[in-house]
């Protein structure tokens, strides 16, 4: 259920979007606020600028909330953000222990208006393999801690 206070901070991470694209960057958006709506970091995407892959914005708040906040706070934060996360962000989104997520476009809309957002490839997977070989260090790590 998205409340008032969703849409404003929502607004505010499509602001940030729009900033970017003036700033010559991609135009994506997002920010992390606390439970009360204060908001806590925000980001947007510096992908082609930094040339990194990864410096989508909902990845790096993903980063700065598993660096800078206990698993308890991270997990009362709602990041905002103008897209739906890709799978790279999602994943690292769930690993940060942020507790919700809020979007504005849906991937199927970004699609829509920009049809090369859709064009990633799949790449071919092979495995699993080498079982006994590959759970030796897992078992080693896990063990010890």
């Amino acid at each position: 259920m998205i409340s008032t206070t969703d849409e404003a901070l929502l607004r505010r991470a499509i602001g940030i979007a729009a900033a970017a694209v003036a700033q010559g960057d991609a135009p994506y958006g997002s920010l992390l606020a606390g439970p009360d709506g204060t908001i806590l970091a925000e980001a947007h995407n510096t992908v082609r600028r930094d040339g990194d892959i990864s410096a989508h914005p909902e990845l790096k708040l993903a980063r700065w909330a598993a660096r800078e906040l206990d698993r308890e706070t991270a997990a009362g934060t709602t990041l905002y953000t103008s897209c739906e996360p890709c799978g790279m962000c999602a994943g690292g989104i769930a690993r940060s222990g942020i507790g919700r997520v809020v979007h504005a476009l849906s991937t199927a809309q970004l699609v829509a208006l920009n049809p090369e957002s859709g064009a990633w490839p799949t790449v071919p997977h092979d495995g699993p393999a080498l079982f006994d070989e590959a759970r030796a260090p897992v078992e080693a790590y896990y063990r010890s801690g």
